[in-house]
């Protein structure tokens, strides 16, 4: 069977190696507008990709397998549409950000995102920043960061978009998205439904997947007016709702579900005036959750954090060259919950920001950041990137910095095991990245080290209660590599691929250990050939070996797996596009498992109609 692997994705890497940019899929950061403008102005010296929404309706609706199967992330899922992690660069779950239109959104009661709680189809891109990022976007981006985008434009055209997806299982994904707009304003709508009964069969004789469904709702809106030539006011709104039915590992257990209730609404305000560019944020997250330990019961525990955040950003540009930004942001959340009493944190931060091109082939960036609070102490954090061009086909990128996590709810105020004298997470690290572009091939090459100081964990104390402390250091090193090409090779023939592969060692400095559920190998690739109207396409997913012990006692390894997917679709039209098509998911009926006892789906299969007009 590891032989069979072997040669499966030899095979699908050589097929895709000629890969970060599919022409339906992957885009560069210069070709995509997005609302999160310090996404592309302050990346000097890291790689950053965008995921349009043709690669999410490839990947079904949940925003875990469309990372999974296109960037160098690591996910361990708690079975298909369950609780799902990631670990960006051998970093936990924890220590990468997730950004809604450039606000950090991650729990502030375990400082995570569960990305099976994010539908992918209420936005208009995704980007992936490799790397630290706490300068702008603050607590938690140590791996990297995740950006969630909705777009907005003054083009005076109207676009629609359905999509509806049927599957095995009975899985549902239907989406509907309107963007129209005049010359003074603009609307954005997405409206998305996932569902699943989800009890595929368990390479277990005579087991499926119990008490696994589950469902989810989302609504983006994304408006902006044009008040004058020189003032700009823009909202966002989201919600999510959610229920899933927690899969049963035995047959015995209690059946449980756990449901997610979460807003968020984000106002603009832009302004120019001269040299100065202003914009002012307000934005209120409401996270809400209830945990039903018995199905059958009414009883719950729960958790509901109100965050209120007020942002000012003022950027001034001395010339086309060089230009300086202050950040101006105070935090505030009110939250509470079952086992946590009711507590409020203040946060104030100020970054300053400069970016300079000196000369037409290189430029650099620099960075600070600095926070005040009565919970904890701030570690002063900094950033430096630069970029040089020596020619058309290779560029070269440094970035170093340090960044930062810090304590969430739970670990500060969980009743009778909270730490009030917890210090935040700290991290220093370096990357280098080698860009080489020739004709319509592109390989990206980036060595990275990060070293975490002071990570929080959850021990037994003296007198056997389990409290968190500032208690490890841990290193990560690796390689990344990205690589893309596309080509039309006969008239109405295109061909195009991509893979990534990352290498990672993610080290627990006292004692040598590897973390647990970070694999060292980790690749992916995909391949499209298109003729006409007539498309096919490939994709495959191969995870090493990890480790599920602390101690590395190899007996208690997860095996390596390797996952392919084949798609064929069909557009109709000309003025409206018309497409139908249909994948198998898991071509080879590989038995896999990225959480120990969590078995995902064999083979199977779906059919979807999406409509542009």
């Amino acid at each position: 069977m590891k032989k069979t692997h072997f040669y499966i994705l030899i095979f699908g890497l050589l097929l895709s190696v000629p890969t970060i940019a599919q022409t339906d899929t992957v885009n560069v950061l210069d070709e995509v507008f997005l609302t999160d403008v310090k996404l592309k102005d302050f990346s000097t010296g890291q790689q950053v990709t965008v995921l349009n929404d043709s690669i999410l309706k490839k990947n079904g609706a949940l925003l875990t397998s469309a990372l999974n199967f296109n960037t160098n992330i690591y996910f361990k899922e708690n079975g298909l549409g369950m609780v799902s992690s990631p670990s960006f660069r051998g970093t936990t779950a924890s220590q990468t950000a997730v950004l809604w239109n450039g606000i950090n959104i991650n729990s502030q009661f375990n400082g995570q995102t569960d990305f099976n709680t994010l539908n992918a189809g209420g936005f208009d891109n995704i980007s992936v920043r490799g790397g630290g990022g706490s300068v702008v976007y603050g607590t938690g981006a140590i791996g990297g960061t995740i950006h969630l985008n909705t777009n907005l434009d003054f083009s005076g055209k109207t676009k629609q978009d359905f999509f509806l997806q049927y599957g095995s299982f009975n899985t549902l994904d239907a989406q509907y998205k309107i963007k129209t707009s005049g010359k003074k304003w603009s609307l954005s709508v997405a409206l998305a439904r996932n569902s699943s009964d989800n009890d595929y069969e368990w390479p277990v004789e005579g087991r499926f997947n119990e008490n696994g469904e589950f469902y989810n709702n989302n609504l983006n809106i994304g408006v902006a007016y044009l008040l004058n030539e020189k003032n700009t006011l823009k909202f966002f709104s989201e919600i999510f709702d959610g229920e899933r039915h927690f899969s049963l590992i035995r047959p015995s257990e209690n059946r449980t579900k756990y449901r997610d209730f979460n807003t968020r609404n984000l106002l603009e305000w832009v302004s120019e005036f001269g040299d100065f560019i202003s914009v002012a944020r307000l934005a209120h997250l409401d996270e809400s959750y209830r945990y039903y330990e018995n199905i059958a019961s009414e009883n719950y525990s729960f958790g509901e954090a109100q965050t209120f955040i007020g942002k000012y950003d003022l950027k001034y540009s001395v010339s086309n060259t060089l230009q300086f930004n202050s950040i101006l942001t105070n935090t505030y959340t009110d939250g509470a919950g079952s086992g946590i009493e009711q507590n409020t944190r203040n946060i104030f931060s100020t970054a300053l920001l400069m970016k300079h091109r000196p000369f037409e082939k290189f430029q650099y960036e620099l960075g600070i950041r600095k926070e005040a609070t009565d919970n904890y102490k701030s570690p002063l954090l900094f950033s430096a990137g630069t970029n040089y061009d020596f020619s058309d086909f290779y560029s070269l990128k440094l970035n170093a910095s340090r960044n930062f996590r810090i304590p969430t709810y739970n670990d500060l105020y969980w009743a009778g095991a909270g730490n009030l004298d917890l210090r935040p997470e700290t991290s220093n690290q370096v990357e280098i990245g080698n860009h080489f572009h020739h004709r319509d091939f592109k390989f990206n090459l980036t060595g990275y080290y990060i070293q975490i100081d002071d990570m929080i964990r959850w021990l037994p104390s003296e007198n056997g209660v389990w409290r968190p402390r500032n208690e490890e250091k841990v290193e990560t090193y690796g390689l990344e590599i990205l690589t893309s090409w596309q080509k039309e090779i006969f008239k109405w023939h295109e061909i195009s691929a991509s893979n990534t592969y990352a290498y990672t060692v993610s080290e627990n400095m006292n004692n040598g250990y590897q973390l647990i559920y970070v694999p060292f190998h980790k690749a992916t690739g995909a391949l499209t050939y298109s003729y006409k109207d007539l498309s096919l396409d490939y994709q495959l997913l191969y995870n090493g070996e990890v480790f599920t012990r602390s101690d590395n006692n190899s007996r208690y390894n997860m095996d390596a797996y390797l996952v392919s997917n084949l798609g064929i679709a069909y557009d109709f039209g000309n003025n409206n596009t018309y497409k139908v098509g249909a994948r198998v998911h898991n071509i080879f009926d590989e038995a896999y498992q990225s959480v120990e006892d969590r078995w995902m789906p064999g083979r199977n299969f779906n059919i979807y109609l999406n409509l542009n007009f």
